[in-house]
């Protein structure tokens, strides 16, 4: 059962249909057919609108195990793959769940392995707040264990230590015409992914993932003197 938005004023909280939500605005319980537009009010008399749950809401409002994929780089994973519905993708190093969820949410069946079985167990239940527990498998574990027993992907999605290790294998789990996405905060480790890439893979590539916010207020609009927001570097790759 997919999870709705609670939205007061400046506050958004994350709950499923038939959940409690209790804040200093009062108690409420979410309506096991509630709908977006709705209006919801606390025993004291506050209301809260319901929202649809959308991308940027999965990163917003999961629990975290650590830090996830920004909504800018998922969809640069999505653009430069094409994950569509009905495609197969071998996820690892699930994280948060984010990523999964987001591919899982375009109707694509995603299998995804994590090695900390409480960072997984979190995923999970990450995975059943979006929707899509249907599309979307959590496996605890290492997949270079089970590696040789997978094959026929559309698409492989690493953010994950030993990517170069998985990548050498890739090949083998791509279908034809298949795409490779690894996500690094790191040039060292891209590089490695870069170098494994080209054994077997083509069209191989990298970009830094990298946007400038602009600040727009009444003296004028300029780019946004915060830190630059480099998050890491996203290499893409083919098979033929």
């Amino acid at each position: 059962m997919t999870a709705v938005v609670l939205v007061h004023d400046d506050r958004e909280y994350l709950r499923e249909p038939g959940a409690e939500l209790q804040t200093d605005l009062g108690v409420l319980t979410v309506p096991e057919d509630v709908s977006s537009g709705d209006v919801l009010e606390t025993h004291l008399g506050e209301r809260f609108t319901v929202r649809r749950l959308r991308g940027p809401d999965l990163f917003h409002h999961f629990e975290r195990t650590g830090a996830p994929m920004l909504p800018r780089d998922i969809g640069l994973v999505i653009g430069e793959t094409g994950v569509a519905a009905g495609d197969r993708v071998l996820d690892c190093g699930t994280g948060t769940g984010v990523l999964a969820s987001y591919m899982g949410r375009l109707g694509a069946e995603v299998t995804s392995y994590e090695r900390d079985p409480e960072f997984a167990e979190v995923a999970r239940e990450n995975v059943a707040l979006a929707g899509v527990s249907d599309r979307v498998e959590v496996r605890s574990g290492d997949l270079l264990d089970e590696i040789d027993d997978l094959s026929g992907f559309d698409v492989l999605t690493l953010d994950t230590g030993d990517a170069p290790e998985i990548v050498a294998h890739a090949d083998s789990l791509l279908l034809p015409g298949g795409f490779l996405a690894v996500y690094s905060p790191f040039v060292e480790s891209t590089r490695e992914v870069v170098e494994a890439a080209r054994e077997t893979l083509s069209e191989v590539r990298t970009v830094e993932t990298i946007q400038r916010e602009l600040d727009v207020d009444g003296r004028g609009t300029r780019p946004s003197t915060a830190p630059v927001g480099h998050t890491g570097y996203l290499t893409i790759a083919r098979r033929a």
